[in-house]
């Protein structure tokens, strides 16, 4: 009769504890993927030596490039663990493999409301399968340029695309969609790998490019980021998206003296891993 009472009494304790963990995990998860109504969520995510950023809010998802393939595995449960099921705006900036390495497995994985890319072509494996899997989801893109006016993610947000023009470009780079976000008095520029002759040019036409925060283009190489540029961007933190010990050697010594010269706070991907910023539309915090 002790050792059955023992024994029920274990067993109960047993399942009332498993309830008990499970019902705080959910919790937990519950409170990682709900975002509060009018709160800007952006991530920059750690996909190595390469680039992949999500925008969230009131319900949308907008992905800015997927990294390189390698990190597949590291992306798939990042965004599982953000209950993501859909993206209203899936952006690739230019057809390089470190950008576009998981388009493929996006598009094929997830519900893809509009899929959109620079006029820029590439013949390697990533650039195939991408193409092949928006044909078999009957996705078309829409191509980006200086002054493309449908991205619509809410009535509080802008979003200006200021390159690539409607020319040829020699070096693929410079084919990058930079994209500015504006949400209330806060502002977060993305440049994919668009190099100094892209610079030149927004500075010449005298583009705001003013923002709270900029994507450093390039993975920090010394062919990006002029001090001109930075100058005019003026931002207060800098996101540096960069594989540990990389063989390029990214980011360059000369950009990181340079951010640090004008007193800019720089998260890098390498040493901070995946990296989330927050907006209220006031202020700027770091979340992650």
């Amino acid at each position: 009769m002790g050792d059955d009472y023992t024994r029920r009494k274990l067993f109960y304790f047993i399942i009332i504890t498993a309830v008990l963990i499970n019902c705080c995990l959910l919790n937990c998860n519950n409170t990682y993927k709900e975002i509060p109504k009018n709160i800007l969520i952006i991530h920059y995510i750690d996909v190595g030596q390469g680039d992949s950023e999500l925008i969230q809010f009131n319900n949308k998802n907008i992905l800015i490039d997927s990294g390189p393939k390698d990190s597949r595995k590291h992306l798939k449960h990042y965004l599982e663990s953000l209950g993501i099921k859909h993206f209203d705006y899936v952006i690739a900036t230019h057809p390089h493999e470190d950008h576009i390495g998981n388009m493929d497995y996006i598009i094929n994985n997830y519900k893809v409301n509009k899929f959109l890319s620079p006029k820029s072509i590439a013949n390697t494996p990533s650039f195939i399968s991408m193409i092949n899997s928006l044909k078999n989801k009957k996705l078309k893109i829409n191509v980006l340029y200086n002054g493309y006016d449908k991205i619509n993610i809410d009535n509080k947000i802008t979003v200006q695309v200021l390159s690539p023009e409607k020319v040829k470009y020699d070096n693929i780079n410079n084919y990058s969609a930079v994209i500015k976000l504006t949400y209330g008095k806060t502002s977060f520029l993305f440049t994919g790998d668009s190099e100094k002759q892209i610079e030149d040019n927004l500075l010449q036409k005298n583009c705001n490019i003013k923002a709270d925060v900029l994507k450093v283009a390039h993975h920090g190489s010394s062919t990006s980021t002029s001090e001109n540029y930075l100058k005019k961007v003026n931002p207060r933190i800098a996101i540096i998206s960069v594989g540990l010990n990389n063989t390029y050697k990214h980011p360059s010594t000369k950009i990181i003296n340079m951010l640090n010269k004008f007193n800019i706070k720089t998260f890098r991907t390498d040493k901070n891993g995946t990296i989330i910023l927050q907006s209220d539309g006031n202020t700027i915090k770091k979340v992650l």
